[in-house]
């Protein structure tokens, strides 16, 4: 079924044209119908499933067609609460590209910028609100947000909502919005606490679920090379040497380990950007642009960025470090191989890791394919031997099926 075919507003059919976007993903074609109903919707779909515009676009025709009048101020319809800034920016990012020919405005509210600017585009009039319980719970205090015409309610990354202590500011916002309003909840995870937090906020929902079985997307081949810890800077700068034309998201467990590795880099000659919590918000937005726009290739970051980041044609996933929580395994990953687009991870493991790299296994319930790396080809790339043939390629050709890896 193609997006023409959905009872949805014309301006929004056509902004999807012009987007490219022609027919809905598995949670778009399963969840848009029950949502535009008016229905509650718990739904839990890995990321890179096109979950964002799976509630962005019946809420911007619900929005459009709402008998409500909104008389001559516009007002907050709508709130999208999410964890994080960057997934914020992004998010409004989404609802401005799918319905920018239409007159919907939207407005995001994160921390880490002057709020001063936020409040004047209240001012002006806004539908949907995109925000971080801080900043929005500081700005209805102080008086400068009404969240009493509220509808519709959406919880995007609920999961990671609750491992950042947001479960109070989540009751709290649903005992300031009127009782009758559709709840949206949206999860890339499940588990006793996320059902817990989905029963106490959703009644009588439809509930979704993609790929219970496999958090993992198909889209995406993941291999695993066993590194010594002190070795990975040199495999890392040997990668991205060989394929220069690529791009690279690297994770690593901490900002001082960011750091150390951009400056690892920097010293071989490799331009490469820090993201991590210690930035600046407003350089975290200029440095996720610039990525973005393939001005910079090479982007090393925290997990800060797991959730936040979607870029087109993302190449390579590479975890530095593995990830402490096996579930980050998949939110990191989930960068790449993204809608239909193929992606590979590739993960660095050290002898310390290995449990981590048990408990990832255990949590995806599929055993990652090792690399078999032999002691010349180790020492080769180690010391960054002129020998063509020791090289990432002829490592890659050896292990997988070709068809993974273009050069």
């Amino acid at each position: 079924m193609k997006f023409e075919h959905y009872p949805i507003d014309q301006k929004i059919k056509d902004q999807l044209k012009v987007l490219g976007f022609n027919r809905p993903t598995d949670i778009q074609y399963r969840a848009i119908n029950h949502i535009l109903d008016g229905e509650d919707v718990m739904a839990v779909a890995q990321t890179g499933t096109g979950k964002t515009a799976a509630f962005v676009i019946p809420v911007l025709h619900r929005l459009l067609h709402s008998k409500k009048k909104l008389g001559k101020k516009q007002q907050i319809h709508c709130i999208v609460l999410v964890p994080t800034r960057e997934l914020a920016q992004q998010i409004t990012g989404v609802f401005e590209q799918i319905g920018a020919q239409t007159p919907i405005k939207v407005v995001g509210l994160f921390g880490g910028v002057e709020q001063d600017s936020q409040i004047n585009q209240l001012k002006k009039g806004a539908e949907v609100l995109i925000a971080t319980p801080g900043r929005m719970f500081d700005l209805i205090a102080q008086g400068h947000l009404d969240v009493s015409g509220v509808q519709t309610l959406v919880l995007d990354e609920a999961d990671l909502m609750l491992d950042l202590g947001f479960n109070k500011d989540i009751h709290d916002i649903i005992n300031k919005i009127p009782k009758k309003h559709q709840t949206l909840f949206f999860t890339a995870t499940i588990n006793k606490k996320i059902k817990s937090l989905a029963y106490d906020v959703v009644r009588s929902a439809i509930r979704i679920q993609l790929s219970p079985q496999n958090p993992v997307s198909k889209n995406v081949h993941h291999a695993v090379a066993f590194i010594a810890m002190d070795d990975k800077r040199f495999f890392l700068e040997n990668m991205i040497k060989e394929y220069e034309e690529a791009r690279f998201l690297v994770f690593a467990r901490t900002k001082v380990r960011v750091e150390r590795i951009v400056k690892a880099m920097e010293r071989v000659g490799l331009h490469a950007e820090a993201l991590h919590g210690g930035i600046v918000q407003e350089n975290r937005f200029a440095i996720l642009d610039r990525f973005r726009k393939g001005e910079n290739k090479v982007l090393i970051t925290t997990d800060v960025a797991a959730r936040g980041i979607d870029i087109p044609n993302m190449e390579y996933v590479i975890n530095y470090d593995l990830p402490d929580l096996a579930e980050n395994y998949v939110h990191r990953c989930g960068r790449t191989g993204r809608a239909a687009a193929l992606g590979q991870a590739l993960s660095f493991c050290s002898p310390d890791e290995r449990e981590l790299l048990d408990a990832i296994e255990a949590y995806t319930g599929e055993e990652i394919m090792q690399y078999e790396i032999s002691e010349g080809e180790y020492k080769a790339i180690l010391f960054d031997a002129d020998d063509p043939s020791y090289n990432w390629q002829k490592l890659i050709d050896e292990n997988e099926d070709p068809q993974y890896w273009q050069d």
